[in-house]
């Protein structure tokens, strides 16, 4: 499974899955209650910028995870716009990209494999339930993953459209892209039949 993990010994590397996820989503709920306010804004990206600052991951790795979710950025921002007015706007998508940037520290400086074993040990009292918390934590985790893999899918599709000339045609970028997610998404599921899950 192709994944965002990249190696490394910095302190977010070195927390275990559990208490790493568990402090992240304490971070991302502080940043939910924050005003809607340029201070608010100020600070949130403050807090996301310290996040990175650290060894193991840095500024290369947060604009990375910026650019990946521009489309989601700009239509958020747009959307804000026409209801609120600038400040509300901002400070609104300011959050949802500090949300979606700081969780994504997980997938960065996590195993998938202990990804995997966190979920599972947190989805185990679904067991009474009748849900596989296997299945489920399977679920979650290539979910969290595919995200990534289509918006490098994507980046790839676009540099092979500019070598070939192709400018910028929505229609050719559109059935490239379809055709290499549906393959990624074929070869999920083969990896996934083959290792007994259906």
């Amino acid at each position: 499974m192709l994944t965002l993990y990249r190696p490394g010994d910095g302190p977010w590397h070195r927390l275990s899955a559990g208490p790493k996820a568990l402090g992240l989503m304490l971070v991302v709920l502080g940043v939910s209650v924050l005003p809607s306010s340029w201070w608010g804004a100020v600070v949130t990206a403050g807090l996301c910028v310290g996040c990175y600052a650290v060894r193991g991951v840095g500024m290369r790795d947060l604009l990375r995870q910026v650019v990946t979710i521009r489309w989601i950025l700009l239509v958020t921002l747009a959307g804000q716009l026409v209801f609120l007015g600038p400040e509300d706007a901002v400070a609104n998508t300011v959050r949802v990209c500090v949300a979606v940037v700081i969780s994504g520290l997980l997938t960065l400086t996590t195993p998938v494999s202990e990804l995997l074993d966190m979920l599972e040990r947190a989805l185990r009292p679904l067991g009474w339930l009748r849900l596989d918390p296997q299945r489920a934590a399977l679920v979650i985790a290539v979910t969290v993953s595919t995200l990534p893999v289509l918006a490098r899918l994507e980046r790839e599709v676009r540099e092979a459209q500019r070598a070939r000339g192709g400018g910028r045609s929505l229609r050719l970028f559109a059935i490239p892209y379809l055709v290499v997610a549906l393959k990624h998404a074929d070869a999920l599921g083969d990896a996934l039949t083959a290792r007994g899950v259906r």
